[in-house]
């Protein structure tokens, strides 16, 4: 049949090519930047606020009571009538004025302190690939990670790995080979878990590699 069709149509003219479409070529995904500015999680306080709270609500319930009850024409409590006392007849440099101005210091200054720290010194904060997105890796999951890494390490029979806020302490103890060898090694492969953690801020390593100790 094509072979008639063939005959049939008139000299002088071009056959009609099929048309191929070309698929797009995949482009490489664009990785996300990282964001710059990635700070620590502020703890909530709930516990010290609370006692804080309950204390200063306290406070300020007994001393409302006492001067509604002395405005009703009754006399006030005995302890406020003892501290006035005692506030007017003892010197500044008394003992127990020097101690309780110590004491109302220190609380003080521990709420300061909590006011202005993030507190939650267990969480390390991640790389922010998303602004609306924050992350965080506990210090022990780190330590559990760059643990199983160096175990990874051939010659290396225990390893005890203590995170910290900036600073990774592994004290690995090898059995069979070169110490030097084992502390390359252990470089190498540490260097890489830190980066694959993806912190905002990279443990620096602190590295030790010992003999076992003689048994007996």
């Amino acid at each position: 049949m094509s072979g008639a069709h063939d005959s049939e149509r008139p000299e002088g003219t071009t056959r009609r090519m099929p048309v191929l479409e070309k698929e797009p070529e995949p482009t490489a995904p664009v990785p996300r930047p990282i964001l710059a500015g990635a700070r620590r999680f502020w703890s909530p306080r709930r516990v010290p606020g609370a006692l804080a709270a309950v204390l200063l609500l306290g406070a300020a319930g007994i001393f409302l009571y006492d001067i509604a009850s002395v405005r009703a024409g009754r006399p006030a409590m005995r302890w406020r009538r003892e501290l006035a006392h005692q506030l007017a007849h003892r010197p500044l440099d008394d003992t127990w004025v020097l101690v309780g101005a110590g004491v109302a210091a220190a609380l003080g200054l521990w709420l300061i302190v909590l006011a202005v720290t993030p507190g939650l010194r267990a969480l390390l904060p991640m790389r922010r690939t998303d602004a609306e997105v924050r992350a965080a890796l506990d210090r022990s999951a780190a330590a559990m990670v760059l643990r199983d890494r160096a175990m990874e390490v051939s010659g290396v029979q225990s390893v005890r790995v203590r995170a910290g806020r900036r600073r990774a302490d592994v004290r690995a103890v090898s059995h069979f080979r070169a110490v030097d060898d084992v502390r390359q090694d252990l470089d190498a492969v540490l260097d890489e878990a830190v980066r694959a953690l993806g912190l905002a801020r990279p443990l620096s390593l602190s590295v030790r590699v010992r003999r076992p100790g003689r048994k007996g």
